[in-house]
């Protein structure tokens, strides 16, 4: 089986996850068959669980350059993936190769007929990093939750470190008493010898998180923070107060003020784990090292094209935020932009201040789940007179470049796959 042959095995099967269709907990049972067909690997290695409204993917990246940094072996899992499906796995924050993750998926189908129930896509990708991972031996995994937690595919391990960063606004049609609903299934990855590093600062929903007996629990602005968070050529520069230490003018190279609060967590959980401070060397090298494809990416800079995977209202407000109070420019303003169907698009646009912008251009990605492009055009059109309607990413990409000038800016957002579609469109666009 090659990359292309692996990709079509995956293709054939239903993402669960992503309906909610029959998810509880009794789904995990599907997973366990599917891991047990494959010898447990996720037995063979400690973990890092990391949850999360925002700041998932930041705070993966940081604490997996942490560990690797330090000499440890490190196996990363996160999605979506931006340019390749191989970027979701990755060992010492390097994507493993096609041939690698083609021989992942031919075992995966190799145990398919031993299971009572045909996983889903993302069963089958998170048993393929889980096996990756006890193959190659890692000290460490990285692993970032799907969707929510308490049922998704990724806790059927055990974290030695559970990591919650935020409760916000996703996944939920914001009924009742939504963020006491979200909380408990984001604190369903704390097991009773976890330590849970705790990013949500609401008290009032404290009590959800205590109620899964964690063994430790160390809360933000209590037992870590951001210090100083300003801005820097290239980043930011931080000062953070951590679990063992206070480290001092620490360059980030990532734009945006909400990364100060991924690094204080990521730095804590790197702590808890290792159960002592990190030399401020280490800290330094990690944090200028990371790499992350898609959020807030800067890709040219005359005019400024910049791609940021916002999904979410809070994301959508950190990236019009970042965009206006960290990089300076006097040229118009320029919005592509597309976004999944079970999105509140006139929300999200408004959290982008679409109203503010010279030109929006609605567009998107190719995915079943993909709102049509004259759809979010016809929503776009009451903030803003000029719009846009570019179902291709790429035919948005050039309108967008054949408006905007030297002096001008141009951001991608709404979604990860709007992204990683416009930044394989600028790779080939001259």
């Amino acid at each position: 089986m090659d990359k292309e042959e692996a990709l079509r095995f995956l293709d054939e099967h239903i993402n669960r996850r992503l309906t909610r269709e029959g998810i509880d907990d009794s789904s995990l049972e599907n997973m366990r068959s599917l891991l047990s067909s494959l010898g447990d690997p996720q037995l063979d290695f400690p973990l890092v669980h990391i949850t999360g409204t925002n700041g998932k993917g930041s705070t993966s990246a940081i604490s997996s350059n942490l560990f690797s940094k330090m000499g440890l072996k490190v196996g990363t899992y996160s999605s979506p993936h931006v340019s390749s499906i191989t970027e979701r796995i990755q060992i010492n924050t390097t994507p493993i190769d096609d041939d690698e993750f083609a021989d992942l998926v031919s075992h995966l189908a190799l145990v398919k007929p031993l299971l009572d129930t045909a996983p889903s896509w993302f069963e089958l990708m998170t048993a393929a990093a889980f096996r990756c991972f006890a193959d190659n031996a890692v000290d460490v995994a990285v692993v970032e939750v799907g969707m929510l937690g308490r049922f998704d595919a990724t806790n059927v391990a055990d974290a030695k470190v559970a990591v919650i960063t935020n409760v916000g606004f996703d996944h939920t049609d914001g009924s009742g008493d939504w963020r006491r609903k979200l909380a408990w299934e984001k604190a369903g990855i704390i097991k009773k010898d976890s330590i849970l590093c705790l990013g949500e600062t609401d008290e009032k929903l404290e009590e959800l998180f205590l109620a899964e007996s964690p063994r430790q629990i160390y809360r933000r602005n209590i037992d870590f923070e951001c210090v100083e968070n300003d801005l820097a050529v290239g980043g930011r520069q931080l000062s953070l107060r951590s679990l063992e230490a206070t480290y001092e003018n620490i360059f980030l190279r990532q734009h945006g003020r909400h990364q100060g609060n991924n690094a204080s967590i990521a730095l804590a959980a790197a702590e808890a784990f290792l159960e002592s401070e990190l030399p401020e060397e280490i800290v330094n090298a990690a944090f200028a090292d990371v790499n992350l494809p898609g959020r807030f990416e800067v890709l040219n800079s005359s005019p400024l094209f910049v791609l940021d995977g916002a999904h979410n209202p809070p994301g959508a407000i950190a990236a019009a935020q970042t965009l206006k109070n960290g990089f300076a420019h006097t040229g118009k303003r320029v919005l592509i932009v597309g976004m999944t169907e079970e999105k509140d698009a006139q929300w999200m646009l408004s959290s982008f201040e679409a109203e503010q912008y010279d030109l929006v251009v609605c567009t998107q990605a190719e995915s079943p789940r993909s709102m049509p492009a004259e759809e979010l055009s016809n929503i776009a059109s009451s903030q803003n007179q000029n719009v846009l309607t570019c179902a291709k990413p790429e035919d948005a990409l050039e309108k967008a470049f054949e408006y905007a000038r030297e002096e001008d800016v141009i951001l991608g957002s709404g979604s990860m796959y709007v992204v990683g579609a416009l930044r394989e469109a600028f790779e080939s666009y001259e």
